[in-house]
């Protein structure tokens, strides 16, 4: 079984729903990490700071495993359109709103990060391919010999779970995927209660750095 696993899919791809699957399938696992203690924790970790910063994190764990969550774009991008909107004001502000690791990965990816190119289908489109180039061109040109640590998984394919199952090189469950934060929701982690779920903060505290 591996050492840590980190799910590096742009938001409104899965990421809650393949946390909670693989809960279940017996992993700690955090979605989001804000804190070493996290990821000291947590076996497996997704979302923020993650999809931003595989690279780095791809060197400094050599023994670990990547997933890499996509979604049809005819899908993603009403979804992500929606989320954006609601997280401009506080991506942007100076003065308070989100934690300084949430505006850095969301200000990079979806660079710039105004509210003209998050309403605009073709702007982010660019950006979820821009994010999906990058991942296939570390793993497999840049560092080909990271090819074997890489996953590309799409949750809405059931027979996905017998590849991710195979890729974990643990037994296949009986379960399919979850499928949370349904219709623009995105409180679906909050929810769960699971002997197994890291918290990403310390009491809502996070660490200024966390490499």
């Amino acid at each position: 079984m591996p050492n840590k696993i980190f799910v590096i899919g742009l938001p409104r791809t899965g990421t809650t729903s393949l946390c909670a699957t693989i809960l279940e399938l017996g992993f700690s696992t955090a979605h989001t990490a804000y804190t070493m203690q996290t990821f000291n924790d947590a076996q497996v970790i997704a979302d923020t700071p993650i999809f931003c910063d595989f690279e780095k994190l791809a060197l400094d764990y050599p023994d670990a495993l990547f997933i890499y969550l996509t979604r049809s774009l005819d899908r993603w991008l009403p979804s992500i359109k929606q989320l954006l909107n609601r997280m401009f004001v506080n991506v942007t502000r100076e003065d308070g709103g989100f934690n300084p690791h949430i505006k850095r990965c969301y200000q990079a990816i979806f660079s710039p990060f105004t509210l003209e190119n998050i309403n605009d289908d073709n702007f982010l489109g660019q950006c979820y391919l821009t994010h999906q180039q990058s991942i296939l061109h570390f793993f497999t040109q840049q560092y080909p010999q990271f090819k074997n640590r890489l996953l590309t998984l799409d949750i809405s394919n059931k027979s996905d779970m017998a590849r991710l199952t195979s890729f974990l090189e643990i037994p296949e469950p009986k379960c399919e995927f979850f499928h949370l934060n349904k219709g623009g929701k995105v409180t679906a982690w909050k929810d769960i209660k699971h002997p197994l779920k890291v918290e990403s903060t310390n009491n809502g505290r996070i660490d200024k750095s966390l490499y």
